[in-house]
């Protein structure tokens, strides 16, 4: 499809759009892509620390005139009629100029919730970045979104955007997908001289992974003993658990274990890894969504946090033709993983802002319901009075494990993570329990009442356990 047709009937009109978490990694780089079109503008940018935000803007290149810092509410309306960014660090200012659309990327649950609200109310659209606030509210504010006509979706750039976009696709050509998912944020790099993998920066000695690097036919047993070979490394960050959930919610794909399979696999394997355990793959049932270590060599390319689809072949003619090009198939040929080995971050979000405000269409799911709950089961004993810290760079939760649950398997008092997050325990918290609503002595309000709404108009549906639907 030629992209250009899409947005072809715009009439020449500017979308504008205003940004949460502005001074962070994820905002600088929409910031930086918006200079390229003349279509899409920043009008107003909100984060706590504005001399870094104005160091960032500096750096990007824009006027020093351009930008102002705004205190009041007639400063930011004064600033952008003028055609400047108005920089605020009080969100209460955010809606007192026009904007069409709200990009909330802070990753704070309770702020962010409380921004897109806002923004909602003032009949403005909302591209959600923070899936913190996505995997608690996102249901609330679908709801709140679609009662005053208005569009909150994800945001292309993000895996969960692309996956639903990946997804979609496959659909929509009648494929029939068995498994959907991503790469971990970083890959395994072995040296087989030196008998090392490096994950970023961390370097472990695997002298075992070297043998390892052909799955043969005992698929299981090998991705077992590359599990217990890179065991030095961390598997399974809480970022990648709420992405899940958020593609889970917007396509019906769930979780077919609640700590995902993180099978430690080569691209090429794919199609081997993610088939049914009958066929000799990890899968215990279809429509799965789940998360894999990119497994490479140096100098071999990276995944780059990408996403794929698995799907079960048909006409074995077309499939065959299809491998002799390149294409990644189970070596019985009876499924093909298709996937796309990058996500660019804000540099794609113009996509989904312009489709939002211009026609009105989300990149995320038209039907989004409670098919999966980000939850946390406690590492060890956690006593009454303990602190739910959230925090890092993947934000987890202090002596919390993520979890994803299936939507129908979720007890009705469970607390999602997120809304967890920053609480105290009312209660002690054997280890190995999921944490549940009533364990928090102090959830933030919102969150709650945000978190409840969402599962009592969109909760699973009963009785299409395996079924996904986008």
């Amino acid at each position: 499809m030629n992209l250009h047709h899409l947005f072809a009937d715009s009439g020449g009109r500017t979308v504008r759009y205003a940004l949460t978490g502005a001074g962070g990694g994820f905002a600088r780089t929409l910031l930086a892509q918006s200079r390229r079109l003349p279509g899409l503008v920043p009008a107003v940018l909100c984060d706590r620390d504005l001399p870094r935000l104005r160091a960032m803007l500096d750096d990007l290149g824009h006027d020093a005139a351009q930008p102002a810092e705004c205190h009041d509410a007639a400063a930011v309306a004064d600033t952008v009629a003028r055609g400047g960014i108005a920089l605020v660090a009080d969100a209460a200012l955010l809606t007192a100029a026009p904007w069409d659309i709200l990009v909330e990327a802070t990753g704070s649950p309770a702020d962010g919730l409380a921004m897109a609200e806002a923004a909602l109310a003032a009949d403005r659209h909302v591209a959600m970045v923070s899936k913190e606030v996505d995997s608690v509210a996102g249901l609330h504010l679908a709801d709140l979104a679609a009662a005053r006509g208005l569009v909150y979706t994800t945001a292309d750039g993000d895996q969960p955007a692309n996956l639903i976009g990946l997804v979609t696709w496959a659909e929509l050509l009648g494929l029939d997908i068995v498994a959907i998912g991503k790469s971990t944020e970083y890959d395994l790099v072995l040296d087989p001289e030196a008998g090392t993998v490096t994950q970023l920066d961390t370097t472990v000695p695997a002298p075992a992974l070297a043998g390892l690097l052909e799955l043969g036919d005992d698929v299981r047993a090998t991705l077992d003993a590359r599990a217990a070979a890179v065991a030095g490394l961390p598997t399974g960050a809480t970022a990648d658990y709420c992405e899940m959930a958020v593609v889970a919610n917007n396509t019906g794909f769930r979780p077919d274990t609640e700590r995902l399979h993180y099978p430690v696999a080569r691209i090429a394997e794919l199609a081997d890894v993610y088939r049914p355990r009958e066929d000799g793959g990890v899968l215990a049932r279809d429509g799965a969504v789940d998360v894999f270590s990119a497994l490479r060599l140096p100098g071999e390319a990276s995944f780059a946090g990408g996403v794929f689809v698995v799907v079960r072949t048909d006409d074995p003619v077309t499939w065959e033709t299809l491998r002799q090009k390149g294409h990644v198939l189970s070596k019985d040929g009876r499924y093909a993983a298709i996937y796309l080995p990058y996500h660019l971050m804000g540099v794609e979000t113009p996509v989904s802002l312009l489709s939002a405000v211009l026609h009105h269409r989300p990149s995320g799911g038209t039907d989004p319901r409670s098919y999966a709950v980000l939850a946390g089961r406690a590492r060890t004993g956690l006593p009454a009075g303990t602190v739910l810290a959230m925090g890092g760079h993947h934000h987890d939760v202090t002596g919390v494990r993520a979890v994803l649950l299936r939507g129908e398997d979720a007890p009705d008092d469970v607390a999602p993570l997120y809304l967890a997050a920053h609480a105290t325990l009312a209660r002690p918290v054997a280890a190995g329990e999921l944490l549940r609503v009533a364990d928090l002595a102090d959830p933030d309000p919102g969150l709650l009442s945000a978190w409840r709404a969402g599962r009592a108009s969109r909760g699973c549906p009963r009785g299409t356990e395996g079924e996904p639907t986008v």
